[in-house]
Order: C-alpha cells, then structure tokens, then sequence
C-alpha cells in the first residue's frame, strides 16, 4: 500500500438543511405570540414586506400578484393564500414512503417549489393616517404646534405598578442608615425570588460582602418588618411566623404548630394535636389562621403580564352531524410583499449591492409569505386529522378519548412524525368540549380485559378521579379497590399506575383522604 498523497472522487448523499427551510420548521413549532413577535421583526428588516391592515382601497389597482422564483410543476394550479373551511383544497397531497430526511424535505422545500404563484397582492394605503395634532394658538399661546415644548405627555401620566425590588428599596433607604448596613440590604433584595423569599444562606452573603454573619441577620430582622408581611423570610413556616407576628397572633401553640406543617401537609390530626396540646376547637381555629395566611407575599407586587391562551383552530359541528374546522385569522399574521415599492426602488439601484440587497430581500420576502402560508395549511391538515380520530370524544366526551400517537398522525396525513410533533407544540384548539392543547390528545394506551379497543390514558385517569370524588367518608377507595373497579369496567391497569396517575392529579392517598374528611367542615 503506497503511503502517497492522491486525488480520489467520492459520490455520496446527504441532507442539507439550507436557512430557508430551517426557517419553515422553525415556523411550525412558534406559538401564535411568538410568531407575530417573530414577523414584527422580519418586518422591521426587510422593507418589501408590510403588514395587510385590511384599510387599502384597492389592492388590485395597487400592486401586482408576487411572482414565484421556482417553475411550477404540471398541473400546478393557482390558488388562494388559506381558504379556511375548504380542507380538501386548502391541502396538497404528499408521497408516501419516503423516509424521514426524505420527508421532511417533501413536505417543505419540495413543496414550496410545487406551489404556483402566490395569489398575494399588495394593499398599499395612498391615503396615510392623520397625525394627532394640537393648536396652541386657539389656548392662546399664538404659536404653532411644538411638541418639543410640552412640559407633561400622556405616556408622563400613566401609572405603572411598583416592582417587589421597587417597594423594599424604598423602604430600605427609609428604615436602614448606615451605608454598609444598606448595602447588605441591597444585596438581600436582590437575592429574594418573585414570591419575596431569601434564596441564598447568610454565610454566603457575609463572604461576598466580606463582613460577619451577626451584621446580616441584624439587617435581615430588620427587613422582615417590610410591606408585605412575611417578605424576606428563609423558608415557609418563617414567612407565616412573620405575617402571625405582624397580626399579633403568634404564641406558643401556634409556634409548635409552625414547627410540625409535615404532620399538618399529611392530615394528620392526631399527632398535630398531641403536638400542639390543644383541643380539636383550638387545633380547627389555628388552622383556619394559616389558611388566612399568603404564603407568597411577593407574588403582590409581581410585574409579569399573564397571556391569556387564544386558539390557533376552532371547531363547530355543522348542519349534517360532521364537524367544520377552521383556522382562526386573528392569529395568522397578515403578511404582504410590496412589489411595486420592490420595482420602483429596484429601477433606480445602480450599484451591484443595491440590486445583491434588493434581490435578498424580495426572495426572503417572498418565501417568509409562502411559508407562513404553508404553515397555516399544516396546521389545519393535523388539525382536521385530529378531529376525525378524536370524533367520538367530541361528541360522548372524555370517557371516549381514544389512544393515540404521533405516527398514526404523520402516516393519515403523509408526513414524518417531527413535522407533526412541531406543528402540535404550543397550539391550542377550541371544541365544543372545551379549549385543549393539540398534544391533549395523545395518549397512551391502556389494555382492556376483555381483549377489545384500548382504553386512553387520559380517560383512565379521569375515570379514577371520578371514582375518588364519589367515594364516601366512610368508605375511602384504596388504590387495590379502584384497580378491581377499573377491571370490572373492562380496563386492565396496575396498582402501581393508579397510584402513578393519582399522584399526577395531586389527590391524596386512602389515608390522608380518611384524615381529611374526618375533619369537621
């Protein structure tokens, strides 16, 4: 074998994930909050694309149709953007039988050059928004309008919630003198989680600080005083203890009970009281103080927005007992490439990188339209699958949720499994049953006794829920006693997965469940 260098010719396969596509996919898996935060973006980079406000006059007359780079295949038909109800055309079929790189890039790339010219068109507004202005000279001032000159803006006099870090700063700097002791105090401001917890130990804040441990508990006690009761506190039973202090309730019995909330977590009444040495009066009444109690005084001032969920898809039955599925629009970003701005701007550009740039963003422009629109359509075509395999769980309800499972999805719709888990993530649809994320309905499987249908996971666990609520104080349910009843309803289920499932929807055991609702009401 000759050890000398050579030139050799080797063909091999591989798939290249160019940025185009990498975009597509990374669309399908983008809620409906993130995808508009996503093309706001877009928009604010690339001046060809605008969003369709729906106020242009005519759009026909303003711009012309967007012209697809790639040649269309035969039988290439033009078609609308996203028609809503019409499923069967709103899809495109796909070859089956291919294998999972092999699918991917069919279901994206060889897609988009499948499609004809985009039925998109311009609806550029001639008439532009008014202005807001002010006439100072009709207050007297005879002169024009300045805004420069405004003392105070309407932004000036809205009010904002103060932050937890906001309220305790201002406190410290009212309550605290000495610099070195505010420093400390800054620094366990910033150390407290969102619910106003100390997350860190003092040693390590004295060896940060370089000073001793005696100074910063000195601080913290001080700091414990703050608006809201119970901040600052080192763990759960210090932070009742704080509020129970602030309120002038706190004495021995109370403390004792502070120092057992693992008997009081476990129901376990018996062993609270003897703890304690109170009666079943007292022990109720004590009890009632800690459930009056935040356990999160933080979370008061707590400055994060919560989003309410809005569905991707809604489903109504229709007038002949089937079901209508249809894309709610709200949520699909109205994206519009400008072509005229495109050929008047492009008419003008002299240099080579004018047209390079101009040309970069009509084609980027171009495929963020068409994959947002074949976005939509993949999500109406899981969607519609969905609904036809979950049939009898929107009419009966959840007893007839059935198993199910992403392949059985991808191979209904011929598509890969990947592309189907992206397209569920972080996507909600709206039933008759109720509002559900697309992944509600996969389920595993669970036999049934008699050797017939499988029974959803799901339905299980709500089948034992329902058992638990309906059994009597008297007779709690053990988890041997709900594995027999789930038999002789037909579903074959271990003891360890109902406690699994029971765990999971944080019911308590059969004998914290007996403690519990010994307790008087």
């Amino acid at each position: 074998m000759a050890l000398t260098p050579r030139l050799e010719l080797r063909q091999s396969q591989s798939l290249v994930m160019t940025p185009q596509l990498q975009q597509a996919i990374k669309l399908l898996q983008l809620s409906n909050l993130e995808l508009s935060d996503f093309v706001s973006e877009q928009i604010e980079k690339n001046p060809l694309l605008e969003i369709d406000d729906g106020n242009g006059q005519d759009a026909n007359k303003e711009a012309a149709p967007v012209k697809d780079e790639t040649p269309p295949n035969e039988g290439g038909d033009s078609e609308t953007p996203l028609p809503l109800t019409e499923t069967d055309h709103a899809l495109e079929a796909h070859s089956p039988g291919t294998d999972a790189s092999a699918s991917l890039d069919t279901d994206y790339e060889n897609l988009y050059a499948d499609e004809s010219r985009a039925d998109i068109q311009n609806k550029k507004t001639e008439d532009a928004q008014e202005s807001m202005t002010m006439d100072w000279s009709s207050a007297g001032t005879g002169g024009s309008s300045n805004f420069d000159s405004m003392e105070s803006t309407i932004e000036s006099t809205l009010s904002s919630e103060q932050s937890l870090r906001d309220v305790l700063l201002e406190q410290l700097n009212v309550s605290i003198e000495g610099a070195m002791d505010r420093v400390i105090g800054a620094d366990i401001i910033d150390n407290l989680d969102e619910a106003g917890y100390l997350t860190c130990s003092l040693e390590s804040i004295a060896e940060r600080l370089g000073t001793d441990t005696e100074q910063i508990e000195e601080v913290l006690h001080k700091m414990q005083s703050f608006e809201p009761a119970g901040v600052c506190a080192r763990d759960l039973a210090e932070c009742l203890k704080l509020q129970l202090m602030e309120r002038n309730r706190y004495d021995p019995a109370i403390a004792c009970l502070l120092n057992n909330l693992d008997l009081l977590a476990k129901h376990d009444m018996t062993a609270l009281r003897e703890a304690c040495q109170v009666d079943d009066e007292d022990m109720a009444e004590m009890i009632q103080e800690i459930r009056d109690l935040d356990p999160k005084p933080g979370l008061a001032h707590s400055s994060e927005i919560t989003q309410p969920v809005v569905p991707d898809v809604f489903v109504k039955s229709d007038n002949e007992g089937g079901w209508r599925i249809e894309l709610n629009s709200d949520t699909l970003p109205k994206v519009l490439l400008n072509e005229r701005y495109y050929s008047e701007v492009s008419a003008s550009a002299n240099s080579k990188d004018e047209k390079a740039y101009l040309n970069e963003c009509f084609n980027n422009a171009n495929w963020l339209v068409k994959s947002l629109d074949q976005r939509a359509k993949t999500i109406l075509k899981v969607a519609t699958e969905l609904v036809k395999q979950q049939d009898s769980f929107l009419v009966h309800g959840i007893q007839h949720l059935r198993p199910l499972n992403l392949k059985t999805i991808a191979d209904a719709i011929s598509m890969h499994e990947s592309t189907v888990s992206r397209v569920t993530a972080n996507k909600y649809i709206a039933t008759p049953r109720g509002l559900f994320e697309l992944k509600y309905f996969f389920t595993s499987a669970i036999a049934s006794t008699s050797g017939g249908e499988a029974h959803s996971a799901e339905a299980v666990r709500h089948r034992i829920k329902e058992l638990i609520d309906e059994e009597s104080p008297s007779k709690i349910l053990s988890d041997d006693r709900i594995v027999e009843l789930l038999k002789d309803a037909g579903i074959d289920i271990a003891r360890r997965t109902v406690a699994k499932y029971r765990e999971a929807m944080h019911i308590p055991s059969s004998v914290q469940r007996r403690r519990l609702k010994k307790q008087p009401a």
